[in-house]
């Protein structure tokens, strides 16, 4: 599936890019050009290719549930000892996933610890596994890559990298809700090599230059 909006070329040549290669889509000529006009045109263009992805995102091995929401099917293989993904309330956002065999972790230590299940998610879609609020909040339990990445092409076991972050040994039986699943949609882009870089208010400042800990100074309106 092509992620590039399509383009109604302004001239019947397409222009060269950096690499010397033509862009066929006519991005670089719309970059080029500064008018208004030319800028309107590149958004309402964006705007349209983005709805209609969104569009194919929804299509894709989707149904309406009952609570009107759209439940997307996803390929599910259970190994021994697991147990399928299952939301804890209507409206949750990540499903538990648990563990199949008991692990005991020492402070500051970590371990891959299987899930017992592989899924097949569907091409525009990814899984992201996060931890627990419960966990990271008793036990200092997290995930060491947080949000772990399950990339649609995947078909192995969904293994958590478990960290204690706490002062405490916490011990997981067999069963236990380690992590979360989400399901989520994606955008695939093209990097398109520029000589320079469009300004920003923030620019390339970074690693602390917003401020420290306290509140941000924000600015009084003069007309109030």
């Amino acid at each position: 599936m092509s992620t590039r909006p399509s383009r109604r070329r302004a001239s019947s040549s397409p222009a060269p890019t950096s690499r010397g290669r033509s862009c066929l889509s006519g991005c670089c000529r719309a970059r080029r050009t500064s008018s208004p006009a030319a800028s309107a045109s590149w958004s309402t263009t964006a705007a349209s290719w983005l709805r209609k992805r969104t569009a194919s995102w929804s299509a894709a091995s989707a149904r309406p549930s009952a609570d009107g929401l759209v439940t997307l099917e996803i390929p599910l293989r259970l190994l021994d000892g697991g147990h399928a993904p299952a939301y804890a309330k209507p409206g949750d956002a990540g499903a538990d996933l648990s563990a199949t065999e008991a692990v005991r972790l020492e402070p500051g230590e970590r371990a891959l610890v299987p899930t017992g299940v592989a899924v097949a998610i569907p091409s525009g879609y990814v899984g992201l596994v996060h931890p627990r609020s419960g966990l990271a909040h008793r036990h200092g339990l997290s995930i060491v890559n947080a949000p772990g990445t399950i990339d649609s092409g995947y078909r192995g076991e969904i293994l958590v990298n478990l960290v204690n972050l706490g002062r405490e040994p916490v011990q997981l039986s067999a069963g236990d809700r380690i992590a979360q699943l989400l399901i989520v949609p994606v955008v695939t882009a093209s990097f398109v090599r520029v000589d320079s870089l469009p300004d920003s208010d923030r620019g390339d400042t970074g690693h602390g230059s917003s401020g420290g800990f306290a509140a941000a100074e924000v600015a009084e309106d003069p007309g109030h």
